[in-house]
């Protein structure tokens, strides 16, 4: 952009001297670089925090699918990233074990009250004791609280997608054992029920960056296209600022001006519901500042959406 202003200012300047507005001195040969240096330290260079740009990503949560109980798996009627709801029934386990513990602890349980109503109606008529009645009915809770736990597994048997979403990959088949170790997921559920875009703006041109603010994005999938969105929040750490727990004494590196990621919710929902995870583009911020630059980055950011249908990068 700073190019085409100097040369639009240099034909201006070749049109004036020809037409003899302007003297063809010293002052105007070198008026040039006065432009250039004044465009360079008046706009383009407030401009970067002004409304500064950076790249952006789109990224959705991922929950790595852990059965709570572990058996056989009797059926897999999910699809690899066919759309699911909250609910619908990822895989199935052998639930055979886990009924027949339920129907123990029931007959446990029938049998127990039946214990408690007698020994009850035994100490009603004064020929029973209390403490029997209190160590029928500690045996009746106990089973009750069994039955909800074995209730509980029977009903874990079924895995469900726990939100709207998609199963990615599945090498999931039926005969197949699972386990419910933390470590042993069997499935990546891809969460699309909320839609994370995160924009990268270097430290330098952060500064001015605060919720609420106008942004315009475009997308590498729909070149050509400029969306609008509005600043959700500034994360408030990156990798290199995080400390982990150890036994080591500090390390020294080499110290890197990370970006910070800037979380951004675009206005078109449905849009952005569309965006496969990974969708990368540009993306520009407008603060209060310098709000003369806003136009030429507005320029700036649709001559990169019509790049885009050739520029893969």
């Amino acid at each position: 952009m700073i190019v085409v202003l100097l040369n639009f200012y240099l034909a201006l300047l070749f049109i004036l001297v020809k037409l003899r507005v302007v003297p063809f001195n010293m002052f105007w040969k070198v008026s040039p670089v006065l432009v250039l240096l004044l465009l360079l330290i008046g706009l383009f260079i407030p401009m970067n925090w002004g409304a500064p740009q950076g790249s952006v990503l789109v990224v959705r949560n991922s929950v790595a699918i852990v059965p709570d109980v572990a058996g056989e798996v009797i059926e897999v009627p999910v699809q690899a990233n066919q759309p699911l709801k909250t609910g619908d029934v990822l895989f199935r386990i052998d639930p055979t074990p886990f009924q027949a513990q339920v129907d123990a602890i029931q007959a446990q349980l029938k049998l127990q009250e039946t214990r408690l109503s007698q020994m009850t109606q035994l100490q009603t008529q004064g020929t029973g004791r209390a403490f029997d009645v209190e160590e029928r009915q500690a045996s009746v809770d106990q089973l009750r609280a069994q039955l909800e736990g074995a209730k509980w597994n029977l009903e874990k048997t079924t895995v469900r997608a726990p939100a709207d979403g998609y199963v990615t990959n599945v090498a999931l088949r039926k005969g197949a054992r699972v386990a419910s170790l933390p470590l042993s997921p069997v499935m990546a559920f891809i969460d699309t029920a909320d839609t994370i875009v995160g924009v990268e703006i270097n430290q330098t041109d952060a500064r001015y960056l605060a919720p609420g603010q106008p942004v315009e994005l475009t997308f590498k999938m729909t070149p050509g296209t400029v969306q609008t969105g509005k600043v959700e929040s500034i994360l408030q750490a990156v990798s290199t600022g995080q400390v982990h727990t150890s036994g080591a004494a500090v390390t020294p590196g080499a110290i890197q001006a990370a970006p910070f990621v800037v979380r951004v919710r675009i206005d078109d929902a449905a849009f952005a519901r569309s965006l496969p995870a990974g969708s990368i583009g540009a993306a520009a911020i407008f603060t209060d500042r310098v709000k003369a630059a806003h136009v030429i980055r507005k320029v700036l950011l649709r001559q990169i959406a019509i790049t885009n249908y050739i520029n893969p990068f």
